[in-house]
C-alpha cells in the first residue's frame, strides 16, 4: 500500500539521493524515452519500486502499447495516467494503476469521477493536493485511496492533504521527502 511522501523526480541530482533514501519507490514524472528504461533499471538495482507518468514520457504514446511497453520493457511497477485505457492495461497486467485527477472546477471533477468509477484504478492522484475538500469528496465519492499532489509546497500543506483523507503525497520538494 502506498502510503506517507512519494518522492517525485525531476532531476538527477535528486535521483541519486533517493537512491540512497528510505523511500521504497520513486515517481518519475518527466522523461524521455530514451532515458526512462535505464532510469529504472538503476533504481531497481538499488532495491526501489518505480512509478511511472506515462502521459509525461517525451516520445511515448500512453495508449496501449506505450504502456504494454512501460509494463514489459522498462518493468515498472506502477502508471500514473490521466487516460483511463492506460489505467485499464495497467490494472490488467497487474501492476499499481494510479489516475491523476485534475479537479479544476466541479464540472471536471464530475467527469473524472464518472470515469474513474468505470476504470476503478488503484490510487486516485488528485491535483492541486493543496484543497482538503476537494480529496475527501474524492475518496468518500469512490472508496479508493486518494494521493494529493500538485502546489504541495510546506509541511502545513502536506498535513492538511493527509488531514484531508490522502493516503500519499507526491511532491518533488526535496526538502519535503523526509518528513
Amino acid at each position: 500500500m502506498l502510503n506517507g511522501i512519494l518522492p517525485a523526480v525531476k532531476n538527477m541530482k535528486n535521483f541519486e539521493k533517493l537512491l540512497k533514501s528510505e523511500h521504497e519507490y520513486i515517481v518519475f514524472l518527466e522523461s524521455r524515452l530514451s532515458q526512462i528504461g535505464d532510469l529504472v533499471a538503476y533504481a531497481k538495482r538499488a532495491n526501489k519500486k518505480v512509478l511511472v507518468h506515462a502521459d509525461l514520457i517525451q516520445g511515448l504514446k500512453a495508449d496501449e502499447y506505450g504502456v504494454e511497453f512501460l509494463i514489459r520493457n522498462v518493468h515498472v511497477d506502477g502508471i500514473i495516467s490521466t487516460r483511463g485505457a492506460a489505467i485499464s492495461i495497467a490494472k490488467k497486467n497487474k501492476i499499481i494503476a494510479i489516475q491523476r485527477l485534475f479537479a479544476l472546477d466541479s464540472h471536471a471533477l464530475n467527469h473524472n469521477l464518472k470515469m474513474i468509477n468505470k476504470v476503478r484504478p488503484d490510487y486516485i492522484e488528485v491535483l492541486p493536493g493543496v484543497v482538503p475538500a476537494v480529496i475527501q469528496e474524492v475518496a468518500e465519492t469512490t472508496s479508493l485511496p486518494v494521493i494529493a499532489g500538485g502546489l504541495i509546497k510546506t509541511k502545513e500543506d502536506v498535513q492538511q492533504a493527509l488531514d484531508g483523507g490522502a493516503v500519499a503525497i507526491t511532491t518533488s520538494r526535496a526538502e519535503l521527502w523526509e518528513l
